[in-house]
């Protein structure tokens, strides 16, 4: 946690700290001649230059040892490169003489080729026996991919009012278009996706809600908990009325809504230059993931419709049911459970169809596919299953072992795909047609959480445990990463994420163990470009 400095002279006292600490531990290393042969002692004694070093005597002599040689090895490499720039010369004035030139001069051209590239090969030879020195590369390499994925990904709406960690949100696939959010405060949100607003909540769940999903058709939706049971609950909302861009032609003072809580208006500067807002967060300002559970902001689910009585209720559980999902035309549904089963139940008569059994731990999730009779499911045993009901009269089932650890998710796509993430810290993308082998691999730095793939450019969004969320293509090349800073982005593990493709745009949203979700508009066309 951040800590408040006591006075100027403290904060001045400990900015000149660091300063004076690289300054002691910094190592001087004399140029040497290599041809000249001193002491290893009094080497050692003549390159150290700060005395009051906590590193062992002996680490600092090793140390020392390896620059030595890194120093030898540079100046070899110099030598060398002036002995074959006076033989490209040299190379150069006989063939002048002859009568004969070279293209702008340059050695690596013409007959000169073979000469010129043997400072490059020799470059190469040194950065394989000394990889290190090829560190900042991948450094400054990171930072640019970062920088562009500013601009790819920009953030859309951040969506406060939780009281606790998000586990699941969905997006409608009927008007009104918006966002649902199933958190572990017990209730489920649904929210204005261009103004941030909490429009309804339903709070007819006993415990966590572990997931939502929506109706294909109708406005329904479906949400498991882990009070064992699965509700069907209908609801109705109305979009609020956009409001107008104000006019800042005419002043140069301007004023806009800020949805972020680190920032309120009691705290808000207005600066008379055109464009220009800035904010000072209060002292009794808290971050939204810090508030007691009892707090919500101006706009929370206290002050919107709530909706406590569910249309149909699904009790065959034993224990917590972590996801639920429509089968296609919405008239089945099928649950996961910790019991280590999943269920299909019919929807008007909310009977149970199928008990499917054969995990041999928990269930972590299950998705549908979005044409066919398809249920895929996920375990902690390591395996996810497919589950086949296009025949009436039987369901085949087929077990998947590509990973090692914890399947903590598995999709399906618009093609014949399927994607499975796993806290092996691997992602794989399967053809339904051969699914002896993964067809593209993805591996990555942490967990995998609930992945979930565009429609129509079929682009796979990974949310991580180390808060970061990272965007694949099919053949698992990296298109982007999610900006993420201390104003922006997630601040604890990302949980979930969610596509949105209507109205030409394309929108990505994803929630976390913070307390909120956040909207992201994804340039598409200039993430392809880049690719």
């Amino acid at each position: 946690m951040p800590v408040e400095g006591g006075s100027s002279s403290s904060s001045a006292s400990a900015a000149r700290h660091p300063k004076q600490k690289r300054k002691a531990h910094s190592l001087s290393i004399r140029r040497t001649n290599s041809t000249e042969e001193r002491p290893p002692g009094a080497l050692r004694g003549d390159m150290l230059e700060g005395q009051d070093s906590k590193l062992p005597l002996s680490l600092r002599n090793n140390l020392l040892d390896l620059f030595g040689q890194i120093e030898r090895e540079f100046e070899n490499l110099y030598i060398e490169n002036i002995e074959l720039r006076r033989e490209i010369d040299s190379l150069n004035e006989r063939l002048t003489g002859d009568g004969q030139t070279i293209e702008g001069g340059d050695p690596t051209k013409g007959a000169l080729k073979t000469k010129g590239l043997v400072l490059y090969t020799l470059l190469q030879c040194k950065c394989l026996v000394y990889p290190f020195l090829t560190f900042t590369s991948r450094i400054v390499s990171s930072f640019k991919a970062t920088t562009g994925s500013r601009a790819l990904c920009q953030l859309l709406k951040e969506y406060v009012g939780h009281r606790d960690g998000i586990w699941d949100l969905s997006v409608t696939r009927t008007q009104p278009v918006v966002l649902g959010t199933a958190s572990a405060d017990h209730s489920a949100l649904l929210w204005s996706i261009e103004t941030g607003k909490c429009l309804l909540r339903y709070a007819g769940h006993a415990g966590s809600v572990n997931s939502i999903k929506f109706h294909p058709t109708e406005q329904m939706a479906l949400t498991a908990s882990g009070d064992q049971t699965a509700h069907i609950w209908r609801y109705m909302v109305q979009l609020p009325a956009p409001q107008p861009t104000p006019d800042v032609s005419v002043s140069t003072t301007f004023s806009c809504s800020i949805q972020d809580p680190r920032w309120s208006w009691n705290s808000l500067i207005i600066l008379e230059y055109p464009g220009i807002l800035r904010g000072a967060p209060c002292d009794d300002d808290q971050d939204s993931s810090d508030r007691e559970e009892g707090e919500v902001d101006g706009e929370g689910p206290c002050e919107v419709p709530t909706v406590r009585v569910a249309t149909a209720t699904l009790k065959s559980h034993q224990g917590v049911v972590i996801a639920a999902d429509w089968l296609v035309g919405g008239r089945q549904v099928v649950t996961a459970s910790w019991d280590r089963a999943a269920n299909l139940y019919e929807v008007e008569t909310s009977e149970l169809v199928h008990t499917l059994t054969g995990h041999d731990q928990e269930l972590t999730h299950c998705c549908t596919h979005p044409t066919q009779r398809l249920v895929v499911t996920s375990s902690r045993d390591t395996t996810f299953r497919l589950w086949d009901f296009r025949d009436p009269s039987i369901h085949s089932v087929n077990v998947f072992q590509g990973h090692t650890d914890t399947v903590t998710s598995a999709v399906f796509t618009v093609g014949d795909n399927v994607v499975s993430g796993s806290d092996d810290r691997t992602v794989k993308v399967w053809d339904l047609k051969n699914m002896r082998s993964p067809i593209a691999t993805i591996r990555t730095d942490s967990a995998v959480n609930r992945i979930s793939v565009s429609a129509n450019q079929r682009i796979i969004a990974l949310p991580h445990d180390n808060r970061q969320v990272r965007l694949f293509d099919m053949s698992g090349v990296r298109l982007a990463r999610l900006p993420r800073s201390n104003r922006m982005g997630h601040r604890r593990m990302v949980c979930c994420s969610a596509w949105n493709e209507e109205n030409q745009s394309c929108n990505l949203f994803t929630c976390g163990f913070d307390r909120q979700a956040i909207g992201w508009n994804i340039n598409i066309p200039a993430l392809l470009q880049e690719k």
